[in-house]
């Protein structure tokens, strides 16, 4: 299916947020009761494909640290994480923790917001004038004692499956590697990355895409500055329908916002989140590095891989820390 750039209109995001929620919709797709969205689309037969694709055994974390030196800048409480150790080796050198016959330790604890990192946003994290994922009511979806439908632990055993990276930033800004700030990410972009990487970079259904926009690289070489919530590049709102068309279970940048901000409409916040999640039933990631990654795929010509990216099974959670990981 062959799905082209949509024009769009600044000045009315209502009426056009609205029309691609009814386009994309997967409401209903996978049952009433469903609590995946389109991460449905990872079967046995799509896990199995991906082992497949493992050749070198090179493994790549594509996880940025979690430390105090993270990119987060207190918007909305969100912190980075703050650990704490407990116990060390100074007090079992001390003799002060009461164990037996020599023996000492270490414990630790940390304390940070669950998207403080690279991580996924899960299906009760958005809604869309008070509705969530499938057409629920957000009230009774998420609570005070958390997501009680679609709750970040139903994804824990699901998110293995075929990733493909599209290298956007070394694609358009060949010279940099690098989208500018603001750049919005088309489906004529997506299309001509996968035509110039070629044949394994094709995107098809129950794929994880990495979109790679340099940004990260920008921010590790300059500093976080307003990496968190500023201007970044990011996906376009027009790009919905492709998404859709293709299929795809999820879809993660390098970027604190996944789509182009600011974004394209005067007067929005993240639109295509408001479509994508609640609507489409889209697993989203976030703050994923793709640096090394991206250097593999390229000396190889090779896009695709195994990726394995579990959520931790906080029961009732709307988000998770990561640590993927792209095995070749």
């Amino acid at each position: 299916m062959t799905v082209t750039s949509a024009r769009l209109d600044p000045s009315a995001p209502e009426a056009a947020i609205a029309a691609m929620a009814s386009a994309v919709t997967n409401w209903g797709r996978w049952g009433q009761d469903d609590a995946l969205g389109t991460l449905n689309l990872i079967d046995e037969t799509a896990r199995t494909r991906a082992a497949g694709l493992v050749r070198t055994g090179v493994s790549v974390s594509l996880s940025l640290p979690f430390d105090m030196n993270g990119p987060q800048r207190g918007w909305r409480r969100r912190t980075n994480p703050v650990h704490t150790m407990l116990d060390t080796g100074t007090d079992a050198e001390r003799g002060v923790q009461g164990f037996p016959h020599g023996i000492g330790g270490a414990d630790d604890v940390i304390a940070m917001p669950l998207q403080c990192s690279t991580q996924w946003d899960g299906l009760g994290h958005i809604f869309d004038h008070g509705v969530a994922w499938n057409g629920r009511p957000a009230g009774d979806v998420v609570t005070s004692d958390g997501d009680l439908v679609t709750g970040i632990e139903h994804a824990a055993s699901v998110i293995t499956g075929r990733g493909v990276l599209l290298d956007l930033g070394r694609h358009v800004s060949p010279a940099t590697g690098e989208l500018e700030d603001g750049y919005a990410i088309t489906v004529d972009d997506l299309e001509s990355c996968v035509d110039a990487q070629g044949p394994t970079s094709t995107v098809g259904p129950g794929d994880i895409l990495l979109v790679r926009t340099g940004q990260l690289t920008r921010a590790r070489r300059d500093g976080w500055g307003e990496y968190a919530g500023g201007p970044a590049p990011g996906m376009s709102f027009t790009t919905a329908p492709w998404i859709r068309a293709r299929d795809i279970a999820a879809i993660a940048t390098d970027t604190w916002g996944f789509e182009v901000r600011p974004n394209e409409f005067d007067d929005a916040f993240q639109p295509l989140h408001q479509v994508a999640i609640p609507h489409m039933g889209l697993t989203i990631g976030e703050m994923w590095d793709l640096d090394r990654l991206a250097q593999i795929c390229a000396a190889e010509r090779r896009y695709e891989f195994l990726l394995t990216a579990a959520p931790l099974p906080i029961t009732g959670a709307v988000g998770s820390p990561i640590n993927p990981i792209a095995l070749l």
